[in-house]
This record gives C-alpha cells, structure tokens and sequence, in this order.
C-alpha cells in the first residue's frame, strides 16, 4: 500500500483509535446514566466508514491531493450556501439532510481551507509584506462569514488561530501578526455587540460562577452540572466504585453529554485519570502532527500538517477547558471522542492527510527549496 511502511505514524494512528474508543465509552456512560439511544452503535457505523476515509487520503497520490485543493474549497463554500437554505433545527441552519445522515459541512470546510490557504502560500514571499495578506484574509473570511450565518460563530472562529498559525509557519512577520492580533483585541467591544444574547450570557456566565448550592438557570447551569458530573467521577472514576441516581437525580442531569460535553462522561466514568489519558493522547497526536510539519520537506506538507495539527489543537483546547470553567461554553466539539459522523469523518481524513505527508512527503518532494520558518 505504502512505498515506505515503516515511515507511517503508527503512534499517531494507535492515539487517534485510542480516543474514539475512549468517547465511545463516555457515550456508553451517558446511556447508562439518562437513557439508552442508538447513538453507541451509530457512531461505531461512521468509525467503520471513516477508517477506510483516512486509508484512502493516506494512500492516494501525493500530487493529485494537492491538485484538488483549490476545487475542494470550492465546493466547500458551495455546501456552505446550500446549508443556509437548509430547514432551521433549533433555530439554527447547520445541516444537509441527505436522507440517511445530515451533513454539517462546517466540518469538511475547515480542511479544505486548510489545503487551499497551503496552496495559496507555497512558494510565495507576498505573504511577508500586508498587502501579501489580503489573500490569505480573503481566503478566510469567504467560510467565515457563511459559517457565521447559520449562526455558528464558535466554528467560525476557529479559523483564525489556524490563519495565523499558518501564516507564521509560511514567513509572515511576527509584527505584523502582532498588528492583526492587536486589532481583533480592539475590535472585541464591536464583536461583543453582534453577539447575541445567549453567546453573551455564556461569557458572563464564567465571570460570575460559582461552586456548589443550587444550579443556576440559563446557561450557568451547563457549566455548573459540567463541573459537578465531572466531579462526581473523582480520582478512581465511577466504574470502580458504581454511583446511584437515586440520593439525587438532578445532580447528575447534563445537557449536550454525548457531543459537546463527552468529555465530563469519559471524566465521570474513569476519573480524574482517565481525564490525564485522553489530554496524554491528544498531546501525542499534536506532538506527531508538528513533528510531521517539521519533516515535510514541501511546502505545501508543511502548511498543510500544521494548519491541521493546529486545528485540532484548539479544538481541544475549547472544548476541555469549557467543561471546568475556564473559558465560555461553545459548541466545539472534542475531535473524535464526541458523537458526530461530519465531525468523525472530516478528522479522520485530516489525519489520513498527515499519515500521506509522513509516508510520501521525502520520495515526492519537490527540488524547490521550501523558505519559510522552521516549525
């Protein structure tokens, strides 16, 4: 299957199997504690669709990937159109029904971003200069403001650390990504005024939270029952010492817990160890996606690698520091440890990508010498 198999990342493949595992298990622990779903067996169907995804993009020709990457992004933003004709669920338009699945193309958009954001800024030295970032800014914004329409602003924004992340491994200047960083720090009262009120009182939300007595209603309570669910886990986790509903039942209620908060139900189940595993095993695939980037001796490998692994990164980031209060709650999910087949299948074909720039990125490699900083 590979010229060279023993260059495929196998610790990086055994971590990301190791996680899905880990979020099947908390999907288990939340049928177990508010009612049985079909969901377990419904995310084992898109990690059997999605492993065969991740084999394909790890095998297929090095070129032909790089080739498609501009027609991906494009097709990319077309999805994001069509999702805004969609029927609103819950009042929100994030989802292509296709009969046996919705689509939430929010998740393939990001990757194909990504490789097109790398297309773009191979072999460039514009990017060193401001007007060398319009490109790359307008490359962004495009998605941005189709994914914030839907709304969805928590996905929207994920876009801009993995912008600046790739631009800074492309050459661009610290100063000026100083410069941009300090604008969005002065912009923040006008973003505040376009946020609605349900994304306001979530940041207020953690400025005036507390600890313990009686949950508190909007949306303090998701982060009051995420850290009391998560508590009740302890050090051991609750499959060494079984919990009753019964003492008290509301204690144990948790909105979003098989998607935004499965993090709370691995933390629950297996305690404050099993907690430290799962962070171990996304620093090892962040440690590999780098390590990866480092190695790519393309351009476009190495934008590519890093704008991936950086992704995945602040999703993790987001979503585990919500769950104990350190940052407002969003509807990042945790990459492949929440229920969710776009969100299964987009990730795992990101880490096939990283698996094909291991395995092909030396033997393809051009002659032209990649110029931009080390990473």
């Amino acid at each position: 299957m590979f010229r060279e198999p023993g260059r495929v990342p196998w610790l990086l493949v055994l971590a990301c199997l190791l996680l899905t595992l880990a979020g099947l298990a908390g999907l288990l622990r939340a049928d177990e504690l508010y009612g049985r779903t079909q969901l377990v067996e419904r995310q084992l169907i898109w990690l059997l669709l999605a492993l065969p995804v991740m084999c394909l993009v790890a095998w297929a020709p090095w070129r032909l990937l790089r080739l498609w990457s501009y027609p991906a992004y494009a097709v990319s933003l077309l999805l994001l159109l069509v999702t805004l004709f969609m029927p609103p669920i819950n009042g929100a338009r994030r989802w292509i029904p296709l009969g046996l699945f919705d689509l939430q193309a929010s998740e393939p958009a990001r990757l194909a971003f990504i490789m097109a954001l790398s297309a773009w800024l191979m072999h460039r030295s514009s990017q060193t200069t401001v007007r060398g970032l319009l490109m790359p800014a307008l490359l962004t914004l495009l998605p941005m403001l189709l994914i914030i329409r839907e709304p969805d602003l928590d996905t929207a924004l994920l876009f801009v650390p993995v912008l600046g992340c790739m631009l800074y491994a492309a050459g661009t200047r610290l100063s000026h990504l100083s410069v941009a960083g300090l604008l969005m720090l002065i912009s923040l009262p006008l973003l505040w005024q376009q946020m609605s009120a349900e994304q306001r009182s979530r940041i207020v939300s953690v400025m005036v939270q507390r600890d313990g007595g009686t949950a508190p209603t909007g949306d303090g309570f998701h982060l009051h029952q995420s850290k009391q669910v998560l508590a009740l886990g302890g050090l051991q986790g609750s499959w060494l010492r079984p919990q009753s509903l019964v003492d008290d039942p509301a204690a144990w209620q948790l909105p979003a817990s098989r998607t935004d908060f499965i993090f709370v139900m691995i933390g629950e189940r297996f305690g404050l160890a099993g907690c430290g595993l799962v962070l171990l095993l996304y620093a090892v695939l962040i440690w590999s996606g780098f390590g990866i980037a480092a190695g790519a001796q393309e351009p476009w490998a190495r934008l590519t690698a890093v704008g991936i692994t950086t992704l995945i990164g602040v999703q993790v980031v987001l979503n585990t520091a919500m769950t104990v209060g350190l940052l407002p709650i969003t509807g990042t999910p945790l990459p492949l440890c929440s229920y969710g087949g776009s969100s299964l299948l987009s990730t795992y074909a990101a880490i096939g990508l990283l698996v094909n720039i291991r395995v092909h990125g030396t033997w393809e490699a051009t002659a032209i010498r990649f110029t931009a900083v080390s990473v």
